[in-house]
């Protein structure tokens, strides 16, 4: 009776928190709609890497791994992720005029890259292969997944969808994105599809998700009354009205790139410096580990545009409470899910994807801790971003992406894939106490 009266009052005293905090109130439950969409995205895609290897097996799943590393690699390092300028300098915008004009600058910027990005991809593919950690075997794989660049247009979709708060379209558009790439594996699995016929179902799969994004994004902005007029509204002289908005976006885009050489390239440094089937083990551990950040990367899709807006407000008292709950509130998610994992991971893998796959175990519990520290500082670089600080944001990355790689080629020869999660964590400690250091220089 003593801990059901203490568990109600407990409650009773969070019920008037949420009360109080209106705007807390509002994000957790914008963040409740992407956790949700989230955890059935999620198990739809275990189901469709678990269906894929299970296909395959851990040697040619592993050159499926470096199929989507590879792309997703240069699609990181060529995007400029617009959608942060735009959110930040959308926050800002007085008139609906500048802000389609900033809304047709964003999707140009997301063209281009997309292009950009596939001729790059190929001419790497073609010239450097083998130096990339792709054999002549595995290159024409590869090439054939590089058609799935052009049409990596996410930037502007997301800055729409979540200016205008539609955090419930986000998550459940990702969830029929999720049930149709699981419906494809099915049907691989079913019929026993080769590794060329999945290369073909993740292509579609992936091809349909930045596709669906882009047309809710466009639905919305005619719900506002505001896609006649982006498509018509010009970009010339769009610094004069948003001044620093190439800085902002070349300096978030530098940081997203050094952050992506660590985080895309490091299947690639496995498979090059270890073998295949090490980057399989590896590109598993990844992918649950992955789950963890894209935790954090909704909480930042909800928490950004109330920083951007609370800071351009000089509403600094209710900006900094925002990051302070939003931080205890990941840093004890995030001790759960490691103490979760740890627990769970062994009969989770051998009833995921078998028992070939069970050597990922410890892989995964190191991958977890990386993320925990890397969900921590997820809002610590929302608000550097939201202030103005874009050029401490990539100060930090830069020494801790050094400090990634110098760790990686030391331990992965001689540790094997565990090197490449020894070093996410040196990189993560680094980037954080970085930031945490420029943000109290407040």
């Amino acid at each position: 009776m003593a801990i059901r009266e203490e568990l109600a009052k407990y409650l009773n005293r969070l019920h008037k928190m949420l009360a109080r905090e209106k705007g807390l109130k509002g994000r957790l439950g914008n963040i409740r709609h992407l956790l949700t969409g989230n955890a059935l995205t999620s198990l739809l895609g275990l189901v469709g890497f678990a269906l894929t290897a299970r296909a395959l097996g851990p040697s040619e799943y592993g050159i499926l791994a470096l199929c989507f590393t590879y792309t997703a690699a240069i699609e990181r390092l060529v995007n400029f992720q617009s959608w942060q300028p735009l959110i930040k300098f959308g926050a800002e915008s007085k008139s609906a005029e500048t802000l389609a004009s900033l809304f047709k600058f964003g999707l140009l910027l997301d063209v281009s890259a997309a292009a950009t990005g596939c001729v790059i991809a190929l001419a790497l593919v073609w010239a450097f292969g083998p130096w990339l950690g792709i054999s002549s075997a595995v290159s024409g794989l590869v090439t054939l997944f590089c058609a799935i660049l052009p049409f990596r247009i996410s930037g502007m979709p997301l800055a729409v969808l979540r200016l205008f708060g539609k955090f419930r379209t986000i998550a459940y558009g990702q969830v029929a994105s999720g049930v149709f790439r699981a419906g494809l594996c099915a049907i691989g699995f079913a019929f026993g599809g080769t590794l060329h016929d999945f290369v073909l179902i993740w292509m579609a799969a992936q091809i349909f998700g930045s596709l669906s994004g882009l047309l809710l994004s466009l639905a919305e902005l005619r719900r506002q009354g505001m896609l006649a007029s982006m498509l018509k509204a010009p970009v010339r002289g769009i610094s004069a009205h948003f001044p620093g908005l190439w800085k902002f976006a070349i300096s978030t885009n530098l940081s997203l790139t050094l952050r992506s050489s660590a985080n895309q390239l490091d299947t690639l440094l496995v498979g090059y410096l270890a073998d295949p089937t090490a980057a399989g083990l590896y590109h598993i551990a990844k992918r649950i580990g992955r789950m963890m950040l894209q935790i954090g990367d909704h909480v930042q899709a909800v928490l950004y545009p109330d920083l951007a807006r609370a800071w351009a407000a000089s509403a600094t008292e209710a900006f900094h409470r925002a990051v302070t709950q939003m931080r205890v509130l990941l840093l004890g998610f995030g001790i759960l899910l490691v103490g979760a994992v740890y627990l769970t991971i062994d009969p989770v893998l051998r009833l995921a994807v078998g028992p070939d796959f069970e050597a990922a175990g410890p892989l995964v519990v190191v991958q977890s801790i990386a993320a925990t520290m890397t969900l921590y500082g997820t809002i610590t670089r929302s608000a550097l971003l939201a202030m103005g600080r874009e050029d401490r944001v990539l100060s930090s990355v830069l020494v801790a992406t050094m400090a990634f790689h110098g760790t990686a080629l030391a331990l992965i020869p001689r540790i094997g894939p565990m090197g490449a999660n020894l070093a996410h964590m040196v990189m993560a400690a680094i980037w954080l106490s970085m930031m945490a250091v420029a943000y109290r220089q407040k």
